[in-house]
């Protein structure tokens, strides 16, 4: 992203009023005519504030990512969430308030009118509309004929794209289950579709976390296809009635919001992976080059397997000691109702994986929680050597282990089996930091941000990190703040930011956070924990002498 775009002045207007709502400059409030205050993320208060600066004119990307993100970097991912967040905000459902130019840029209309010209600038532009009217025909002409030679211009600010590959998102689906597992196999049916096209290299499938950010809410098609990028949209329900299964599948056309197919299936919930396989080749057949390989092999111990998994994942999703403990009893519960599925062995290796890098509760050793996550993860591998998320784990165990080259292996091939999970590529990160190579581990971080639009919070916690290795401490203590919500694990690195800028009162009280989950740690673990990871001269000093200024007892 080009940093070198001129400096947008604000104007000396302290209230703009559009549509019904108004903008306070100085404060950086969105209310609506009668003051109500309208919740706007900070950033989003900052790319509304430039452009608000700006009525009726047309701010380029440049210009309004230099403005808000000059000293940090970002993808332009950041600037469309932000867009996105301040049209849902204003209820601009057809961009008619925050206009999308392309190829140009955004534009606030704070006159309805000013979208319907599209060299609209300011008031007294649209005065000379009729001495501009020949120009205007004029430049519509040649826009159609630039747009004939190189296509139509579908997309509002997407992300460059191969033409010739189709872009799909896969929605999460509506449960209508009214039994307790309602919710999750509704995401595994979405899950297994997204890493089952995105594996065949013949589609582009956008990473789960951006596509299932849409989960409840009423957005048109149209809107998410504008977002995400996409060409096409599978959105679906399924509800469990004893022991049947009802699923129902719809194809959208993104660019219209049109149907392109359609249909339900009404089955024994053993068949469930079998249904799931039917809805991938029939997504395949419509949409590009088919699949063929025999049905799946399923029954009712195998859903149930995967639904316990879902379950344990789900609780532990604020990353906790006690959601922790959680996944593992749930994946124990799943190893009884099918040892032969991978998916307890995935679990139970995360949980151990977790224990062993966090919450030390493996008889306090974390080599043995680790050595315990492996077996596990191995088993997992074993069972299913096309699972990525088995690979994903023993990837996170051999890095945690200090086997970097065997790390970087399994990160391949799990991103090999499912390239659209960003959280496998970001992952990959960790090895090539402790290697030294933290110039290669923030563009990975890039890479992922860039293929997830709504990147999760820890995806700034590890630029937190690298950013950090790289000594630029400033910079990672931004990124880390940029998390909605900072976790207790995420605070003994913000304790590393803060001592490595000198703050030693925000350093000890972000480790008491930490310590409150973790209160064996020591400066003696640390180093224990941490000698055989770092393989470059002095990293693992500066951390420790970092810990050691924000008060980790020795």
């Amino acid at each position: 992203m080009s940093r070198t775009a001129p400096e947008i002045e604000a104007k000396s207007a302290e209230t703009i009023t559009f549509r019904g709502f108004v903008f306070l400059t100085k404060s950086k409030e969105l209310r609506t005519v009668e003051g109500k205050a309208v919740n706007l993320r900070s950033q989003s208060a900052e790319v509304l504030s430039v452009l608000a600066s700006r009525p009726g004119e047309i701010v380029s990307k440049d210009a309004l990512m230099q403005a808000v993100w000059a000293d940090t970097f970002v993808t332009d991912d950041s600037l469309t969430q932000c867009i996105a967040d301040i049209r849902r905000a204003l209820g601009d459902d057809t961009h008619v308030i925050v206009e999308t130019l392309p190829k140009r840029g955004y534009r606030l209309n704070t006159d309805p009118s000013d979208a319907a010209d599209p060299n609209a600038g300011t008031a007294r532009a649209k005065t000379r509309f009729s001495q501009r009217g020949f120009i205007l025909v004029a430049v519509v002409l040649v826009a159609a004929l630039i747009g004939a030679y190189y296509g139509a211009e579908i997309w509002r600010a997407a992300p460059a794209r191969s033409s010739d590959m189709p872009r799909i998102a896969i929605l999460p689906f509506d449960d209508f289950s009214a039994g307790g597992d309602k919710g999750y196999l509704s995401d595994a049916v979405a899950e297994g579709i997204i890493t089952e096209l995105a594996r065949s290299k013949s589609y582009a499938v956008i990473a789960r976390n951006s596509s299932f950010r849409y989960r409840g809410q009423p957005v048109d098609i149209r809107q998410i296809g504008d977002e995400l990028g996409v060409d096409y949209v599978l959105e679906g329900s399924q509800q469990k009635i004893g022991d049947r299964l009802k699923v129902t599948a719809q194809l959208l056309n993104a660019h219209d919001g049109s149907h392109v197919w359609a249909n339900s299936y009404n089955r024994e919930i053993g068949d469930f992976f079998v249904v799931q396989e039917e809805i991938i080749r029939t997504l395949a057949d419509r949409v590009g080059s088919s699949i063929q390989r025999p049905l799946p092999t399923s029954d009712a111990a195998r859903v149930s397997a995967l639904s316990y998994v879902q379950m344990g994942f789900a609780e532990n999703e604020h990353f906790s000691a006690a959601g922790n403990e959680l996944l593992r009893q749930f994946s124990l519960k799943a190893i009884e109702a099918d040892p032969n599925a991978q998916f307890g062995y995935i679990g139970l290796a995360w949980s151990y994986r977790n224990d062993g890098l966090f919450w030390h509760k493996q008889e306090n050793n974390p080599d043995e929680a680790l050595k315990r996550g492996a077996e596990y993860a191995d088993k997992a591998i074993l069972l299913a050597p096309d699972d990525a998320e088995a690979h994903h784990i023993r990837a996170q165990i051999h890095t945690e282990a200090g086997e970097m080259e065997e790390a970087i292996a399994q990160y391949d091939q799990a991103i090999a089996l499912n390239p659209s999970a960003s959280n496998i590529l970001e992952g990959s990160a960790a090895p090539l930091l402790f290697a030294g190579r933290t110039d290669e581990a923030i563009d990975r971080i890039k890479q992922a941000m860039g293929i997830d639009p709504f990147y999760p919070d820890w995806f700034n916690w590890d630029m937190g990190w690298a950013l950090y290795e790289k000594n630029d401490c400033g910079a990672a203590l931004t990124a880390m703040r940029k998390m909605s919500r900072i976790t207790s694990a995420a605070h003994r690195m913000l304790a590393g930011i803060y001592a490595c800028l000198g703050n030693q009162r925000e350093a000890k009280e972000a480790l008491a956070v930490f310590l409150k989950d973790s209160p064996g740690d020591s400066i003696s673990k640390q180093r224990k924990q941490w000698e055989k990871n770092y393989t470059v001269p002095g990293a693992l000093d500066r951390w420790i002498g970092h810990m050691r200024f924000a008060g980790l007892p020795e």
